[in-house]
């Protein structure tokens, strides 16, 4: 699935913005996790503040879960 295609299925389920919540369903992580994260700056998806709330656009959480898809192995020996 490209970015392209996994930015619409975001889009469609999520709308323009995912929350810290919602980011944690998607990345299938613990929002404890996210949250650790985010405040070390390890998360690799980028996320901002607006009205005291912290989101992810979700063409990041798509060009992120793309960067994985292309740094992941086989797992084959």
């Amino acid at each position: 699935m490209s970015a392209l295609v996994k930015e619409a299925w975001l889009l469609e389920h999520y709308g323009p913005r995912l929350s810290l919540k919602q980011v944690a369903e998607v990345l299938q992580l613990g929002l404890s996790t996210i949250n650790n994260r985010v405040s070390d700056g390890t998360l690799g998806v980028r996320t901002y503040l607006d009205g005291g709330r912290r989101f992810a656009d979700s063409r990041d959480v798509a060009e992120y879960l793309e960067g994985l898809r292309d740094t992941a192995t086989t797992g084959a020996s």
